[in-house]
């Protein structure tokens, strides 16, 4: 393998060649199951099918608690707008201390239900605007 990985200050970046790129869309998932846990399996083999498209793979770890900030962060929306969330229970969140806290389970839950109910929403608009015989 001639790849070449830089691995900086808490970050790694994997270069692969064109003649790996082209070998990847030939990972056998069973022979890799055999290795690894069949999860990271399924990660290996996400990640080798995008890299071969030539798509960007980033891979980190987060913590199982999330601060009121790095949630909204996560969410793309302000923090006020994220305690409006907790306060009507749309998103779930304790106290730890004085100081609000979310799992980070219950915000990418949260994420994921937004992000359907968006395309759910785009569907329902490109089915009224084939009914009205609307082209742009």
């Amino acid at each position: 393998m001639n790849s070449m990985v830089d691995r900086g200050a808490a970050k790694a970046t994997l270069m692969v060649t064109a003649a790996e790129m082209s070998q990847a869309g030939a990972v056998d998932r069973s022979a890799l199951e055999s290795v690894v846990p069949p999860e990271l399996a399924g990660v290996l083999v996400e990640v080798t099918r995008i890299v071969a498209a030539g798509g960007t793979v980033t891979i980190g770890a987060m913590p199982e608690e999330l601060t009121t900030t790095s949630a909204a962060d996560l969410l793309g929306i302000s923090r006020p707008t994220l305690m409006k969330l907790v306060t009507t229970g749309q998103i779930a969140a304790h106290k730890v201390g004085t100081h609000t806290r979310l799992r980070t389970a219950d915000v990418l839950a949260y994420r994921d239900r937004l992000r359907e109910q968006q395309r759910e929403a785009l569907w329902e608009l490109r089915d009224f605007e084939d009914s009205e015989g609307l082209d742009y």
